[in-house]
């Protein structure tokens, strides 16, 4: 096991040696990684290769870890006074949703049903704009509950967003849907996809680091 230092964390690598062209990095858990590399592969090269990944180590470690620790509970006060958040906006929960008479499972069931309604409607508003900037036409678009993605796009162009977006500053839904219509024409997180999701939204790391902050506290 090599361990490597990458901006005050401690990446865990587990390296298997073969007959191989070129290494290959693959995500086992949160800040531990497996290296397949080439007979005879030094520890130097495959330190320069992990930090030359440091950044989406990192980030798909955090990713990882909040898949892995869950959602934060919300609590539901008395008469609807709990805070929610509405396109980067709190709210009381009476502002949302009719909150008189209901328990808390309604008030749940109801604020989903809310959620979903709104993502779907500002999802619809604002794809157009970007189908039209990048070219690309999605063979549909869905609004769906995941725990782990924010969005995602199929081999068959059929986007899917979380409801949980309805949450987020409008910004950063804009991001996730170029995200998803850049993967249209690349279907990896390679160089060309990065630099298509950047020539639409050049501070997209930055809605990035956002959804990482903030994910945990975007539930019900």
């Amino acid at each position: 096991m090599l361990t490597i230092e990458i901006n005050n964390h401690i990446i865990n690598c587990h390296i298997e040696y073969g007959k191989r062209k070129k290494a290959s990095i693959t995500m086992d858990l949160p800040y531990m990684v497996t290296i397949k590399a080439p007979n005879g592969t030094s520890e130097d090269m495959i330190r320069q290769l992990v930090t030359q990944h440091g950044e989406v180590i990192l980030t798909k470690s955090v990713l990882m870890q909040q898949a892995l620790d869950g959602p934060q509970t919300k609590e539901y006060e008395e008469e609807g006074k709990g805070k929610f958040l509405l396109f980067g906006k709190e709210h009381a929960l009476h502002e949302l949703i009719d909150v008189e008479g209901r328990s808390e499972e309604e008030l749940r069931a109801n604020l989903k049903k809310f959620y979903f309604a709104e993502c779907k409607r500002m999802i619809g508003e604002r794809i157009g704009r970007y189908q039209q900037e990048l070219k690309v036409k999605p063979k549909s678009v869905d609004i769906v509950e995941s725990a782990t993605k924010w969005g995602s796009c199929s081999w068959d162009k059929k986007l899917t967003f979380n409801y949980r977006l309805a949450m987020a500053p409008l910004e950063v839904i804009d991001y996730v849907i170029i995200h998803e219509l850049c993967h249209i024409h690349h279907m990896n997180h390679d160089r060309s996809f990065w630099r298509r999701v950047g020539s639409v939204m050049p501070d997209y790391k930055a809605k990035e680091d956002y959804l990482m902050r903030n994910g945990r506290a975007m539930t019900l």
